[in-house]
């Protein structure tokens, strides 16, 4: 089921001065190429762990509705689901009301359940019939994202700064790995 990013983070979880710091890189040579590195190990680490470190939105589609009723979303923490659409056959919309679902933000992943006998409306196009607009993060602030996130980001762009050209596999270091481990969900 595809997401789309719908509204980027407005900051990052570290700044171009922590990074610098963190690096130990006082001339602003490599201010371009430490940004380019900060975002790339920001969605880096959200596709290892399945997060959104700083606030941001996505729209996600599908084809149909489960059939337990509950619809697991692809991001946490969740922040809100802001619509939850259906498109019939000639892609008119139809805004599902709120009152006909509850959002379990405790569960990871975190999902959209239906309220008592209610059913999901059927999609009339067969190809992302169903979209659900969300916002997920931990928060609008770098100060709201666990502090060792930010030092696993940290560790993953000096990694990177120091094996520049290398030719080496961009793996992660066994260092950022030990600090994002808690936050994997894992799956059985």
């Amino acid at each position: 089921m595809p997401s789309i990013l719908t509204a980027p983070p407005a900051i990052e979880p570290v700044t171009l001065a922590e990074a610098k710091t963190h690096l130990r890189v006082g001339q602003a040579d490599d201010d371009e190429f430490i940004g380019t590195l900060i975002v790339a190990a920001r969605r880096q680490i959200e596709a290892q762990t399945g997060l959104a470190l700083v606030s941001q939105g996505w729209s996600y589609f599908r084809d149909a509705w489960p059939e337990c009723g509950s619809v697991e979303l692809p991001l946490a923490p969740l922040i809100a689901v802001t619509a939850v659409t259906v498109y019939g056959d000639d892609d008119t919309s139809a805004e599902i009301d709120p009152a006909h679902y509850y959002v379990d933000r405790a569960s990871r992943p975190p999902r959209l359940v239906l309220r008592g006998s209610r059913v999901w409306p059927v999609p009339g196009r067969a190809g992302n019939g169903i979209e659900v607009a969300l916002t997920a993060g931990f928060g609008t602030a770098a100060s709201a994202v666990p502090e060792d996130l930010r030092l696993g980001l940290k560790q993953l762009i000096a990694h990177w700064f120091e094996n520049r050209g290398t030719g080496r596999e961009p793996d992660l270091p066994l260092t950022v790995s030990t600090v994002i481990a808690r936050y994997r969900e894992m799956r059985l």
